[in-house]
């Protein structure tokens, strides 16, 4: 917005003959209309380029080696602030995917919390090492204040399923995730 707002005081956006030293000449109705337009493109890309996007990346598979053998999940990516954020609220269902995983690229001490939230979920946190450290069940909430849920030490993934989907899968905590994230 910056640039676009210099761009009008320079006298840019008043024409092209405008911008060509000695001329005098009045801009025509087309130059006006082609800048303007330019400076519409210009606006858009702008703004476009530094919006995050809310919806999380394309599904990926996550693999859990547990004691029984390796589960394999195939996850949305959330590792975005504003899809972390958004998480599976309003979801009514996880299908197709069996969860989402919520990537950091640094350790952090947060908390996950259910608000508008639809359906129960249990939510695994690992480890630097991708280590699980801990795996707790969440209930829906559309009320505030909702509870939040947390491991109580740092991690740099979680990951959201259905809930009871670790027990079933015979999933616990000691268990070791590795993630295959696509380049983009």
């Amino acid at each position: 917005m910056e640039v676009l707002c210099r761009l009008s005081y320079s006298g840019v956006l008043l024409g092209a003959r405008a911008m060509i030293p000695g001329t005098i000449e009045a801009p025509t109705p087309w130059d006006d209309e082609r800048m303007r337009f330019a400076a519409s493109l210009l606006l858009v890309a702008v703004a476009c380029g530094s919006a995050e996007s809310p919806e999380p990346n394309l599904p990926t598979g996550l693999s859990i080696r547990t004691s029984g053998g390796t589960v394999t999940l195939e996850v949305q990516v959330a590792d975005t602030a504003t899809e972390r954020r958004v998480g599976l609220m309003g979801r009514e269902s996880l299908e197709p995917y069996d969860g989402m995983a919520f990537l950091w690229d640094e350790p952090v001490e947060t908390t996950f919390w259910m608000k508008d939230t639809r359906i129960p979920l249990s939510i695994a946190f690992w480890d630097g090492q991708g280590r699980i450290i801990s795996i707790l069940d969440m209930d829906p909430c559309t009320d505030d204040p909702c509870s939040s849920y947390g491991p109580g030490e740092p991690f740099v993934g979680a990951v959201e399923v259905g809930r009871g989907t670790f027990a079933m899968r015979g999933v616990a905590v000691g268990d070791t995730v590795e993630l295959a994230v696509a380049d983009a």
